[in-house]
């Protein structure tokens, strides 16, 4: 059985041989930074605006990959490209870089400043579309006590593995609804982000949404924009709390895998009159439209 290829530290290999040292500090200390990318119809969906964004984050963090971006974009391409004949009929890859700072020497945590080599991870691997079904009923978003980082210790414009504080929301979340995404506050109490993803409102006739003050600048998030813009729709950027989002007329969540997922309930209470909302169609609509596959249909088509 063919198996799925991998860019593993300069060499390409199979997947199952990616495996990661226990010295790592990626492993130790979530001492990484990561990205992610889907395909529509095997395409890489905005290449660019991730790497560019990649490489912010390890330019914040102080890591050296030990490739430029062109070159990491090179090989998030040909990872694609070599594992193109293994794509499901009608699927698409979720694709991942993943950069840690690399393994001390003196096999310990060590210190970030010793000289190390980075360990650099690309993979593609096909979508798992169990968000499926949201699109047609809506998903449950619950607001955890577990809160985001502050920009003073960590600034949440960076795309890291630190992430105990998720797990923490994933499991507060669970406990009231095991299928509920987490939607994470700030230090402030206001509205901030999903572990994977950006949260936005529709109220007023206008797409409501966190700055980026405590949130990660989401390319999906940044999609949205531009659909609305050319859809004519309204977009502000302000402090949102749960008030404002239990009071909303639509709610939704964006990522780079399922774009755009309309949300039903929050915190068990309904969001609207129907989820998906007419702003939320529209949108998905246009993204199909831009990317040229129907985001909604190859989900459900993929999941029956």
């Amino acid at each position: 059985m063919q198996e799925f290829t991998a860019f593993f530290n300069g060499e390409w290999v199979p997947y199952s041989e990616v495996k990661i040292d226990p010295f790592d500090r990626g492993f130790l200390m979530g001492d990484s930074i990561y990205d992610v990318e889907r395909t529509f119809d095997g395409k890489i969906f905005r290449l660019r605006a991730h790497m560019e964004r990649l490489y912010r984050s390890l330019q914040y963090t102080r890591i050296d990959p030990g490739l430029t971006q062109e070159e990491m974009a090179e090989v998030t391409e040909e990872v694609v490209r070599r594992n193109e004949s293994l794509r499901p009929p009608g699927g698409d890859w979720s694709v991942r870089q993943v950069v840690t700072r690399g393994r001390s020497p003196s096999y310990s945590q060590g210190m970030p400043m010793e000289d190390m080599s980075p360990t650099v991870i690309v993979t593609a691997l096909p979508i798992d579309f169990g968000h499926a079904r949201y699109y047609e009923d809506g998903a449950a978003v619950v607001f955890p006590t577990a809160r985001s980082y502050s920009a003073n210790s960590l600034d949440p414009k960076a795309k890291h593995y630190s992430r105990a504080n998720f797990v923490q929301a994933q499991l507060q979340a669970a406990d009231i609804d095991p299928n509920a995404y987490p939607v994470l506050l700030d230090q402030d109490g206001n509205i901030a982000e999903n572990v994977g993803g950006n949260f936005m409102i529709v109220s007023g006739g206008a797409i409501r949404t966190s700055s980026d003050r405590s949130i990660l600048q989401g390319i999906s998030r940044m999609t949205v924009f531009d659909l609305a813009e050319q859809l004519e729709i309204p977009v502000v950027e302000e402090d949102l709390q749960p008030y404002d989002a239990y009071t909303a007329d639509e709610a939704f969540l964006t990522n780079s895998i399922y774009q755009l997922l309309p949300v039903a309930t929050i915190d068990g209470r309904g969001i609207g009159d129907e989820a998906p909302g007419p702003v939320s169609k529209r949108l998905l609509a246009a993204w199909s439209e831009l990317v040229g596959v129907d985001i909604v249909d190859q989900a459900l088509q993929a999941t029956r």
